[in-house]
């Protein structure tokens, strides 16, 4: 039972070829649900903060309910700093416990990207944590987080190894036509596996990271909709692909838009059975429920990382 880094998960999941589950904690229930989820599936696991929860639910909150559940489940929780904007914010989060960041210079031309990010590592490995760059750009939203879809740049080869080489990042985010949001693709989804295995090819030991991956499964999407939603539309990355890309150096999957959802449709229809509730804990409860199960579910059905603590 403790913080730790994804280093041997991701060492593990390389050889295994399977990934790790990176969802994004917003609250105590979606904490609570997680961990269950792992710990019942004995699988290795990553609650990642945005910027958002963090102004949401404040970050000293965030990591006393992630060791909360660590202490009831008994679990090692790798707690990941999701799209961080600068080094200040990296530094911040390292200095406070964090085990992983992210640093995000997707926005930046390279050789700038490269810069900091080989601060953020040499801070990071300084104090015993590991670092996750990105390289390439994904459309959609995600928080603070907003890219155009005119603005996407999908992930360089060559560029990689050089990325890798003057960095010494620990993970790579790639950008292979995945987006954020709930609305990832419109027509048919469709993924550059050809980019993805060169890339993984020519730096075959670098854990690789698959952003904006939730599938966005219909059943809650239909869910959200019949208890007064309006989320017409929405399409995320197909269970399979994400399997698929297991197979090809994806070591870590981001799920989080699947787990909004999932809680948003009990909830929703709780209270809508319910009209006269006002208990919050009578349609959290739910939301917690449906959290586990889809944790479940992605662990066991899509991940493969069931098994693999």
């Amino acid at each position: 039972m403790a913080l730790v880094t994804t280093k041997e998960m991701f060492e593990k999941a390389i050889k295994g070829g399977y990934a790790v589950g990176a969802f994004n904690v917003n609250n105590m229930e979606i904490i609570q649900g997680i961990a269950e989820a792992a710990k019942e599936e004995h699988s290795p696991v990553i609650m990642q903060v945005s910027a958002g929860a963090r102004k949401y639910a404040k970050p000293a909150y965030l990591r006393k309910l992630v060791e909360a559940a660590m202490e009831d489940t008994g679990i090692d929780v790798a707690l990941h700093l999701d799209h961080g904007a600068g080094f200040d914010i990296c530094k911040q989060c390292i200095d406070d416990g964090f085990t992983s960041v992210m640093y995000d210079g997707s926005s930046l031309t390279f050789n700038e990207n490269i810069e900091i990010t080989k601060k953020v590592v040499e801070y990071a490995h300084e104090r015993g944590a590991v670092v996750e760059a990105e390289l390439g750009t994904l459309a959609g939203i995600e928080d603070d987080v907003i890219v155009d879809n005119r603005d996407v740049v999908y992930t360089d080869p060559m560029q990689a190894v050089e990325f890798v080489e003057k960095t010494g990042v620990d993970s790579l985010a790639i950008a292979i036509g995945t987006s954020h949001g709930a609305y990832k693709f419109k027509g048919t989804p469709k993924l550059d596996f050809e980019r993805l295995k060169t890339i993984h090819k020519l730096i075959p030991d670098t854990p690789l990271v698959l952003h904006g991956a939730s599938t966005v499964l219909k059943e809650f999407v239909d869910k959200c909709n019949q208890y007064g939603g309006n989320i017409p539309g929405a399409q995320g990355v197909p269970e399979d692909m994400i399997k698929e890309a297991a197979k090809h150096g994806i070591c870590k999957v981001n799920i989080d838009t699947d787990l909004r959802l999932a809680l948003t449709a009990e909830v929703r229809k709780y209270l809508s059975e319910n009209p006269a509730e006002f208990d919050p804990r009578k349609y959290l409860g739910p939301g917690r429920d449906a959290i586990k199960s889809m944790v479940s579910h992605k662990i066991r059905n899509v991940l493969n990382a069931s098994g693999k603590r």
